[in-house]
Order: C-alpha cells, then sequence, then structure tokens
C-alpha cells in the first residue's frame, strides 16, 4: 500500500460510524517528519543543530515513500507482512462480532457492515503509520549518528509532536541519551518548539 492521507481514528458500532476528535492520522506528522529527515541528512560541522526553514516545501506521497525507502528498501516487503496480519486482526474483530449474544441479528448485520466499509480506512491508516514511525526511528539513528545537540521547529501542534515522537525514539534502548523538550521565544518573537539531547 501507498501513503496517502486516510483521516482521524473512526469510532465503528452497530450505531454508525463517528470519528475521534485528537486522534489524527500520522499522515498530518509524516510530512513534516519527512521534511526534517531529508534537513537533518548530511555532514554537520561544529554547530550541531538544525532549525525549521520556513520556506521548506510540501513533499508528495510519492516524495515521502521514496525518502523512507531510500533509507529502508525492504520496507514495502515489511509492511506487506504487517498488513496481512493486520488485516486477520480485522477477519477476528468481525468474527466477535457476529458470535456477540447481547445484539440482535440487524445490530451485528449493521455493525459488521460497518466494519466492512471502513476496512481500507483503516488499513490505510495503519501504512501511514508504520511509516511514520520508520521516518522517526531513522531521524534518531541520523541523530545519533551526527550528534545533533538541538532541532527547533516552529510551536504549532503538528510539529510538537513529531519532536515528542522524537524524543520518544532517542530515549528507548540501550543507546539512550538524554533529552529535553521547551518552548521558548526566537529572536522575531516567534514560540519555536526546542528539542536538545545531551549525552554526547
Amino acid at each position: 500500500m501507498k501513503i496517502q492521507y486516510a483521516g482521524p481514528r473512526p469510532m465503528i458500532s452497530q450505531k454508525g460510524i463517528s470519528f475521534k476528535d485528537g486522534k489524527e492520522d500520522k499522515y498530518v506528522y509524516l510530512m513534516i517528519g519527512i521534511q526534517i529527515l531529508k534537513a537533518i541528512d548530511r555532514s554537520f560541522d561544529k554547530n550541531k543543530m538544525y532549525a525549521y526553514d520556513y520556506s521548506t516545501k510540501r513533499v508528495t506521497d510519492t516524495e515521502m515513500m521514496d525518502t523512507i525507502l531510500k533509507y529502508e528498501p525492504e520496507l514495502e516487503k515489511s509492511i506487506d507482512e504487517k498488513m496481512d496480519s493486520f488485516k486477520e486482526h480485522l477477519d477476528a474483530e468481525i468474527e466477535q462480532v457476529r458470535g456477540r449474544t447481547n445484539l440482535t441479528d440487524l445490530e451485528k448485520s449493521t455493525w459488521v457492515n460497518n466494519l466492512e466499509l471502513m476496512e481500507p480506512y483503516r488499513m490505510q491508516r495503519a501504512v501511514n503509520k508504520i511509516y511514520y514511525m520508520h521516518c522517526m526511528h531513522t531521524i534518531a539513528e541520523i541523530i545519533r549518528r551526527e550528534q545533533i545537540r538541538e532541532i527547533d521547529v516552529p510551536f504549532f501542534e503538528k510539529f510538537w509532536h513529531v519532536l515528542q515522537t522524537i524524543q520518544g525514539e532517542i530515549s528507548e534502548g540501550r543507546s539512550s541519551l538524554r533529552t529535553s523538550l521547551k518552548v521558548e521565544k526566537d529572536e522575531d518573537d516567534n514560540l519555536i518548539a526546542k528539542l536538545s539531547v545531551q549525552g554526547w
């Protein structure tokens, strides 16, 4: 499956389909992640910090996928395997609904229809999340390789979310590093989110 926007997390039942506020598709964060990844994958000299360039252009779905696959050429095969497993999970969910004894036949049928209708949507969200997490992992590897000490981005919700995910990736595992995430003002009085990495 390819990268493309799906939408917020669906809430599916016999009563219908709704969408959960605050549970956005990882696709919206992936764009920012790819921009950061492309910008930091270079040799840093003495100034081991990255500040977001406001003139950075949006990247297409194809460019996002090509960028990640450049770092992990076998990822598509791995995603296919993960999606086969996710499909089994969705099928099991349908069987669970069919086996419920507290619902009428009409309620079960409606719920199953809603689940089947939303399957491609949910599969796409899962694909986007896999690509997003692999992008975050690659960013963390480059931060370690280049010993980047700081990443500054605009203080907006999506950028903050991406920095939190990067922070989590850097802080995990045996080679974890100390990090801090804070909000400051730049010289133009704009709010910026700053991820600092210590321990080099």
